[in-house]
């Protein structure tokens, strides 16, 4: 989030706090609590200019901080790809040696990019991608918002970095739950929750 608010002043120091929110997709005033809190560690100063606006520059330490900020986030971006690529060909890898050559992805996203990118080395074919959005095409695949339009699938793959555990929810009443993979990444339980037994509960006698 600072990363994203000391970009957005330094491309334009009278960007308001209207546009700054809406940027970054948070509430007006988590935008401004955000700017007095950089102006207090000392990233960012605030001048008053005419017409009762504000004007916000990066002071020497704000640059630095930008650097840094920047330097872990491609840190971490790297280390996704790096993570996300091996777990997807492991996925993929044991798609082929099950015979399961009709893989479909649940997700658009960066994960999805990586995981149809990791699929042209497999003996799979990347039949298309499940998401909300359907009716679109994602690197050159059908995007479809029901399973079914892709036609016969053998193994689903979850790429879905929001809720992918509702996505697997969701895809094991309509397919066998062996064939509804998730790379470790994604931390999705594949058992269903156990209910206790009675007379086993806290309230037993």
């Amino acid at each position: 989030m600072t990363l994203g608010l000391l970009n957005a002043i330094e491309r334009d120091s009278g960007v308001t706090q209207r546009t700054l929110a809406s940027e970054l997709g948070i509430a007006l005033g988590l935008a401004n609590a955000y700017l007095k809190r950089c102006a207090k560690k000392g990233l960012i100063k605030v001048a008053q200019v005419p017409a009762n606006r504000y004007a916000y520059y990066l002071t020497p330490q704000g640059f630095a901080e930008k650097s840094a900020l920047t330097a872990r986030y491609l840190t971490q971006s790297f280390n996704l790809f790096r993570h996300s690529r091996r777990q997807y060909d492991e996925l993929l890898a044991f798609c082929a040696t099950r015979g399961w050559r009709r893989v479909a992805f649940a997700g658009v996203g960066d994960l999805a990019e990586i995981a149809v990118l990791c699929a042209a080395n497999h003996d799979v074919t990347a039949v298309g991608l499940l998401d909300g959005n359907g009716g679109e095409t994602f690197h050159g695949l059908a995007v479809v918002n029901r399973l079914k339009d892709l036609g016969p699938v053998d193994a689903v793959i979850i790429t879905d970095m929001a809720a992918p555990q509702d996505v697997f929810d969701a895809l094991i009443k309509v397919l066998p739950r062996e064939r509804v993979l998730a790379p470790k990444l994604l931390n999705v339980s594949r058992e269903m929750p156990r209910l206790a037994e009675p007379g086993t509960g806290d309230d037993a006698a």
